[in-house]
């Protein structure tokens, strides 16, 4: 079995604009690419795990975002990084419209993306470590089974009951990934 990285998206990955699906939009978050090369050298599969509520909003779609995934995974791998998959709910449980209307298994604090990455990639979850920005994306790393958790804080509220390494940089989450 495999160790992965899971990563959120917006907050870890890029800056969080808020409802990002367009890569003129998309700006890098200084030193994902240094924690990532950090993590592959241990011998880490990289995966994203991201809530997309905007598609349940109807701001874009499921192939907008699909593209804006291609794009993004071809600049880490320009930088000699493989994203081995990306994983998003579309879902909302009283925000979405039509189909998208749900509560679901995927949308994080839900262990639902983690459990299908661990299923099709054969990922040992005792061994992996989620970084995310947010409390939910803790939550989903301890229901599913993840022991190491890093949280960036400082941009929500943080909950001092949810178990986790807590770093104000995402160059310190490299401390944290053995």
């Amino acid at each position: 079995m495999k160790k992965a990285l899971f990563l959120d998206r917006d907050g870890i990955i890029n800056v969080d604009h808020g409802y990002v699906y367009k890569k003129e939009e998309f700006e890098f978050i200084d030193d994902i690419f240094t924690v990532c090369i950090d993590a592959q050298t241990k011998g880490y599969e990289i995966f994203v795990i991201t809530n997309q509520s905007g598609i349940a909003r109807g701001k874009y779609t499921v192939k907008q975002f699909d593209e804006l995934s291609l794009w993004m995974t071809s600049v880490f791998k320009s930088k000699g990084i493989v994203i081995s998959d990306v994983y998003h709910c579309p879902h909302h449980p009283d925000k979405g419209l039509g189909q998208y209307l749900k509560a679901c298994e995927c949308r994080k604090p839900e262990p639902g993306m983690l459990l299908k990455a661990e299923k099709e990639h054969n990922i040992d979850l005792e061994k992996s470590v989620f970084i995310g920005d947010k409390v939910s994306d803790m939550q989903a790393a301890e229901n599913a089974g993840i022991k190491n958790r890093i949280l960036l804080v400082d941009r929500y509220n943080d909950n001092d009951a949810v178990i986790a390494q807590r770093i104000k940089e995402i160059i310190q989450a490299s401390l944290y990934i053995r």
